[in-house]
């Protein structure tokens, strides 16, 4: 039971003394553990939906290392397709140059 619980309680059971008053305590009683299931279901709830999050974050990140590879890969691809038009260039610069 939590503390906030205990201390809402606390009020009226001090002002009811003796046993008079059994079934309103047994009514709290019953409150206090039914709050009690509904906070572990919460809990249980809110576990889930961690382990499911923590599921999705690890395949984003090995998407994300995925496509960091691929971008690595394409602007390699791309460094070598300019050298080899700049070559070209050259070569055209010189038999222009001859001509």
């Amino acid at each position: 039971m939590s503390l906030k619980l205990a201390r809402e309680m606390e009020p009226e059971t001090e002002t009811r003394a003796g046993g008079d008053d059994f079934p309103a305590l047994e009514e709290k009683i019953y409150k206090a553990i039914e709050l009690l299931k509904s906070a572990r279901e919460g809990k249980a709830a809110a576990e889930r939906d961690a382990g499911r999050l923590r599921e999705q974050l690890e395949q984003r990140e090995e998407e994300l290392d995925v496509l960091r590879g691929e971008m690595i890969s394409l602007r390699k691809e791309r460094e070598e397709v300019r050298a080899r038009v700049e070559k070209m260039l050259k070569q055209i610069d010189v038999l222009v140059a001859e001509g």
